[in-house]
């Protein structure tokens, strides 16, 4: 679904990702996993058309979108959660899910994914007439979520959706994060939980320093040495 070969990606002159290729199956959940500042947030911003792309190719559902802008990625059908959730914090629960619905043509498709969207999430639901910056912090995770979940995305791109959250509220994220795929969605995911990210993705990619440095099944990296000794203290 999608296809990120030789990328190249960073601030003016500065480089931050060296010839980073990496490949999003359909109907999966492919983890991107690094310490902070090895590049995993520029990385997706460059596959949603954030950072410019200095070289490299950026294909989705077999369309070549490396020059597109950020729009169009959403109207080709990705959805990006970002870090720290960036809601509009005096918008209601239901204005911020209407807003990641601006993209479809459809009054009765966004009525039908708000629907699903209060289904997933009932808490939204009870909430949906408050100011999105008054609610605590988890229940802030599950409308960014939702707000992606209504533009009907065929891949959808957390970035570090346990960030700052309770124990609890993480372990409800992640059993989210797996059902979505139950229901058929492709999730690229980058989460600084790399134990709980790598046990629940079908393949990982490790970014170090810019660059891929290790890849395979995801439980098959929490088998690894070096992984181990670097990201989970063992």
């Amino acid at each position: 679904m999608l296809k990120v070969e030789g990328l190249n990606a960073g601030y003016g002159e500065l480089m931050v990702l060296y010839d980073v290729s990496l490949h999003v199956t359909r109907n999966s959940i492919i983890a991107l996993v690094g310490a902070n500042a090895a590049g995993k947030t520029t990385f997706l911003n460059a596959v949603c058309g954030i950072v410019p792309i200095a070289s490299g190719r950026v294909e989705f559902n077999g369309v070549d979108i490396t020059n597109k802008n950020p729009y169009e990625r959403v109207d080709a059908g990705i959805a990006h959660v970002p870090e720290g959730r960036h809601l509009f914090p005096y918008m209601t629960v239901e204005e911020n899910l209407e807003m990641g619905a601006y993209s479809l043509k459809s009054k009765q498709q966004e009525q039908k994914n708000k629907e699903y969207v209060y289904h997933l999430f009932p808490r939204l639901l009870e909430r949906r007439k408050q100011m999105a910056g008054s609610l605590s912090g988890g229940e802030q995770q599950m409308l960014a979520i939702g707000r992606g979940l209504m533009s009907s995305p065929k891949l959808i791109i957390f970035d570090e959706p346990s960030l700052g959250l309770a124990p609890i509220i993480v372990q409800e994220i992640f059993k989210t994060i797996v059902s979505l795929k139950e229901n058929g969605a492709t999730i690229l995911l980058v989460e600084q939980n790399v134990q709980r990210c790598l046990e629940i993705s079908d393949y990982g990619y490790v970014l170090e320093n810019g660059q891929i440095t290790l890849e395979g099944a995801g439980r098959d990296l929490l088998r690894n040495e070096h992984l181990k000794k670097a990201y989970l203290g063992i």
